[in-house]
């Protein structure tokens, strides 16, 4: 049973340059580089028929033009009890339309709603219970400025994660262009 999300790639540039963000935090379990992304669409674990129905659903999905993404700062998930630190995704009225189309076609597909707000970030590090508050906030401060890295997407991925704690490393199953 495949563990399924669709999104959009981080470039290996910016990658590289988010990754002099990924020091000084304790109790952070820093992201690969190779595993950054913005997530449209988590789906869990699916059983064969669904991810078949899914790919169907995202093949035949409306054409759209290369989408412009902007990373725009440093935040942190969790509030008191931080979870992750993130690249904020500057708001974006495409993107949103980008999430709520596969939000429909993962309905479509036979997905349950997902419940959660889409709030596009990229995960830096996933936080354990030493990592307080008072850690990720000093680590925020002496972090500095964050200069805005911009690209353009041009293809959505259908992601596959192997089972475990964070998910990655992440597999490309299947990518969607964006024309």
């Amino acid at each position: 049973m495949p563990r399924l999300f669709t999104g959009l790639e981080i470039p290996p540039d910016i990658a590289e340059a988010l990754t002099r963000y990924q020091a000084g935090l304790r109790g952070a379990r820093w992201i690969e580089p190779s595993d950054f992304h913005i997530t449209l669409r988590f789906l869990g674990d699916v059983e064969i028929p669904l991810a078949d129905a899914l790919h169907d659903e995202l093949v035949a999905a409306r054409r759209r033009p290369p989408l412009a993404v902007t990373l725009s700062g440093l935040d942190c998930f969790g509030g008191a009890k931080p979870r992750a630190v993130i690249a904020a995704v500057a708001s974006n009225p495409d993107l949103d339309d980008l999430q709520s189309e596969h939000e429909r076609i993962c309905r479509q597909a036979g997905a349950e709603p997902d419940r959660r707000k889409f709030t596009p970030h990229v995960t830096l590090a996933r936080l354990r219970r030493e990592a307080s508050s008072q850690d990720v906030a000093a680590y925020l401060i002496e972090a500095g400025l964050f200069p805005a890295f911009s690209f353009t997407a041009t293809r959505v991925v259908l992601f596959s994660a192997r089972e475990s704690r964070g998910g990655g490393p992440y597999v490309v199953e299947a990518a969607y262009p964006l024309e």
